[in-house]
């Protein structure tokens, strides 16, 4: 996942795409307004085919869920008040939860060494009881 701030910036670009794609659609799909002294040669109607839907009710939403979205990645960010000491005192916080987090990693790993070897010492005595087993049986068969 990424950082705050590459999200915040994902987010001002898609807010940036979001604008072009609204004046472009209402480039679209508007009228011309007519000029004095100036004719325009041309269609006068709007270049869409498409039926017309509500774009600007459309667009106002996704602007508004963007920049909402913004403003709570932006909220999310530090605040400029951290002082050093907070800092500090956070990773020495998130040093002790390393350090506990390794020794329970090493517990485990000691844990699953030891039932490793009791599982290679039963596989060791299975396959000594099937070879003593066949012994006896080919001194049995003859």
């Amino acid at each position: 996942m990424a950082d705050r701030l590459t999200q915040l910036q994902d987010t001002v670009n898609q807010q940036a795409e979001n604008f072009c794609n609204a004046i472009g659609v209402i480039q679209q799909t508007s009228f011309p307004s007519k000029f004095v002294n100036f004719e325009r040669i041309g269609p006068q109607t709007p270049n869409s085919c498409q039926p017309q839907e509500d774009y600007a009710q459309l667009f106002a939403q996704l602007i508004a869920r963007c920049a909402k979205d913004i403003d709570t990645l932006i909220e999310s960010l530090p605040n400029e008040d951290s002082s050093i000491e907070l800092q500090n005192s956070s990773l020495k916080r998130l040093e002790i939860e390393n350090q506990q987090t390794a020794r329970d990693l090493e517990e485990v790993v000691q844990k699953g060494e030891l039932l490793l070897e009791k599982m290679q010492y039963a596989l060791e005595s299975i396959a000594q009881a099937q070879l003593d087993m066949q012994i006896t049986l080919k001194h049995d068969l003859q």
